[in-house]
Order: structure tokens, then C-alpha cells, then sequence
């Protein structure tokens, strides 16, 4: 039996009408960049994000360079963030000129460990305070700890942009002093939010594409001139930008299928409740397998909120040859798996030498022990089953 990582066929053959029928109005339209369909998308998507503004892009990651762009940071300041993330989130902050400060990971939710973030934000504000913004990331789909994220970046009078690329529609519960607790969904908590469209993500476009969420109007507009190389009136250049602009063709594919997004995050979740199961049942849990690790699940409410919307399954084991193996193993019965991510940013080639040379221990675990299994919302009972058999028979067979 093959199961893919990711098969986005039986998507594809559900919204084939819909998907062509905006196709093909684009492009009689022949109007291709930015335009009635990104501004359509960008009203549809603040709304869903619960934000007052959202600009399209042209990718996640230019999404997080133009957020940085327009908040002028350059070289001299320096941006809090984790190290166990896709490049790009290290990538555009060198691309501005300016140095990442990275704190390590919470070994349950592989996301920024706030606590060390408070340590690196009160050490560096005695140092002068050359810590321009926080930028967090939701890996996988599941928020990083906002509550206390937030509540620092608000002591510090520093930005908050969330890295929100694998994370669309997942949610935050916010404690609120009368006891209740108040769910907000990712790109809604900060100064900024940043989406990625790429086709492999939860809400995904048929090429890149991206968006910027905020709550500031001004800031918005800033944005949207940093998208067009700065201008804000036709060849009249405030400021230098780049060509971040969504297509329109992308634009129309996304609203059609943003009205399926939260049935996709439901079918996600009901996979993992199903892996969960499995792999009980196969007495695999803890040891050696650790389950990606719900961490607002026990929040009240959490049962009728995204509160991970699975953009990965990531499973643990106990180091990485036999994590190298086991994946080797499941692809040799064809099943897809994917190591997001063999390397931490801190330990990438390509950082100045000012600031390797951190030893991040959680973070450099999970590059050593993780591994992704499929997850999309299209798999069938049997694969599910056939992933953990085969996952049972690598330990039976060591």
C-alpha cells in the first residue's frame, strides 16, 4: 500500500469546477496582479484571522521580510526567535541586515520557550536594548504560548510578529481575570501575522503566495507600499520595498478554498485522534515512539477550537539513527515521511560568526529525533493503520 506525505489529487478532483471557473475568470479578466481578487481575498481572510487588515504577498516569506521592512529594522538591531524553524525565519531577518537572537524550544510544543525569552529580553535591555521585535513561530499548527509572548512584548514596547506559515486557523487560549478564557486565532495576537500559501500547507495555493494580518491601520498601508517597491503613488518612492504582490490567479484559488479550511482542520485532527489511538493499541507510546504533544488540549473550551491544526504530524524517537532508520523503513514500504528539520538555524552555514556557536540542547534534539508522518485530511482508515503496522513492525524487527 503507498501512502504519500501529501496528496493533494483528491482536493484538487472535489474543487476542480469551482478551482476553473475562478481560473478562467482571471483570466478574461487580464488583470493579474493585485487587483478585485486580492483585495477580496485579503477582506476574507482578516475577517477568518479576526483582524482589522490583511495584505496579499507573495510568499510566507516575504510576508516576514516585509513585516520586518516595515518596521525599519536594519542593521545594529537584533530579532528574537527559535532556532528550530524553516530558514526563512532566520533568513529574512539577515536579509534586513540585522542579527537573530535565538532561545531555545519547549521540548513539548517545539515552539519558542517563553521563560528564555524573558531571560534574553531582560539581559539584553541592561546591554543597551537592541531587540527590535519578537518573532515566534506556530510550528506545525500549534500556536507558541502567546499569553506570556505577548505580555512580554508589551513590557518591552517591541513589536510581536507571529510566524504563522504552518499555523492558519489554529487558536490561543488567553486566561482573563474574571476566570473565563478568551480563544484568538494565530495572526490576530501581535503587531503582525504572516501566512504562507504554499501549496503544501493547510490553505494552499496552486504556486507561492502569502499574507500579512494586522490590527494597525497605518502599519497596514506601510506594508502595502513595502510590497510595491515603497511607492505609494505610482513612481513616487517613499521608501525602498520589493516586489512582494500576490497574484490574482493565486488570489481566486485561495477564496475558493478557504471556505473548506476548517472542515480540513477537523479532518487533520480526527487523523491524529486516529494515530493516537493506533499507536496505543500497538503499545508504541512513550517509548520508543513520543506523540506530538497537545499542549492547549486541557484548556477550557479546547474541545470546540483549532487548537492544532496538524500541519505536520511529528512523532519523537530516541535518537537519530534510529530515527534516520525508521524513516528509511517507511520509505522502503512506501510511505511518505518527511525530518522537519535535520539542522537548527543556529547551526546553519550561512549565520555570521557573531552569533553561532549557541548550544540550544532541546532544539538540537528535535532536529535529532523527529519525524513527520502523513497527515492530510484525504487519507484513508487503511493508510493510517498500514503507517503505524509498519512503524510496529521496524521496532519488531530491531
Amino acid at each position: 500500500m503507498k501512502v504519500p506525505l501529501l496528496d493533494l489529487k483528491p482536493q484538487l478532483e472535489t474543487l476542480r469546477p469551482q478551482l476553473l471557473e475562478a481560473l478562467t475568470r482571471v483570466l478574461d479578466s487580464t488583470g493579474y496582479i493585485l487587483g478585485p481578487e486580492v483585495a477580496h481575498l485579503e477582506t476574507r481572510i482578516a475577517a477568518y484571522c479576526g483582524t482589522a487588515h490583511a495584505v496579499g504577498l507573495s510568499s510566507g516569506t516575504d510576508a516576514l521580510l516585509a513585516a520586518l521592512m516595515a518596521l525599519d529594522i536594519g542593521p545594529g538591531d537584533r530579532v528574537l526567535t527559535t532556532p528550530y524553524s524553516f530558514f526563512a525565519t532566520m533568513g529574512v531577518v539577515l536579509r534586513t541586515g540585522a542579527l537573530p537572537v535565538f532561545v531555545d524550544i519547549e521540548a513539548d510544543s517545539f515552539n519558542m520557550d517563553a521563560s528564555q525569552a524573558a531571560e534574553a529580553l531582560a539581559a539584553d535591555r541592561k546591554q543597551g536594548g537592541t531587540i527590535k521585535a519578537i518573532l515566534p513561530v506556530h510550528l506545525y499548527g500549534q500556536c507558541a504560548d502567546m499569553p506570556k509572548l505577548t505580555a512580554l512584548a508589551a513590557e518591552y514596547g517591541i513589536p510581536l510578529i507571529e510566524d504563522a506559515a504552518q499555523a492558519i486557523g489554529a487558536e490561543c487560549p488567553f486566561p482573563q481575570a474574571d476566570g473565563s478564557v478568551v480563544w484568538k486565532r494565530s495572526g490576530s495576537m501581535g503587531l503582525a501575522g504572516c501566512f504562507s500559501f504554499f501549496p503544501s500547507k493547510n490553505l494552499g495555493g496552486v504556486g507561492d503566495g502569502g499574507m500579512l494580518t494586522t490590527p494597525d491601520a497605518q502599519y497596514a498601508e506601510t506594508v502595502r507600499s513595502v510590497r510595491n517597491h515603497g511607492a505609494e503613488t505610482r513612481y513616487y518612492h517613499k521608501r525602498v520595498g520589493g516586489n512582494f504582490r500576490l497574484d490574482a490567479l493565486q488570489a481566486a484559488v485561495l477564496t475558493v478554498k478557504l471556505d473548506f479550511l476548517d472542515t480540513w482542520h477537523k479532518k487533520r485532527a480526527a487523523n491524529a485522534a486516529q494515530y493516537r489511538k493506533l499507536f496505543a493499541e500497538a503499545g508504541l507510546v512513550d517509548n520508543p515512539v513520543r506523540l506530538p504533544k497537545e499542549v492547549w488540549a486541557q484548556v477550557e473550551g479546547a474541545e470546540s477550537h483549532c487548537h492544532h491544526s496538524y500541519n505536520q504530524f511529528v512523532i519523537r524517537v530516541r535518537n537519530r539513527a534510529e530515527r534516520d532508520a525508521l524513516r528509511q523503513f517507511l520509505l522502503d514500504h512506501e510511505i511518505g515521511c518527511a525530518i522537519y528539520y535535520p539542522l537548527c538555524l543556529h547551526q546553519q552555514e550561512c549565520l555570521p560568526e557573531a552569533v553561532r556557536g549557541a548550544h540550544l540542547p532541546l532544539a538540537e534534539a528535535a532536529a535529532d529525533t523527529s519525524l513527520a508522518l502523513p497527515i492530510f485530511p484525504e487519507l484513508q482508515p487503511e493508510q493510517l493503520v498500514f503507517v503505524v503496522e509498519t512503524v510496529q513492525k521496524f521496532y519488531q524487527e530491531r
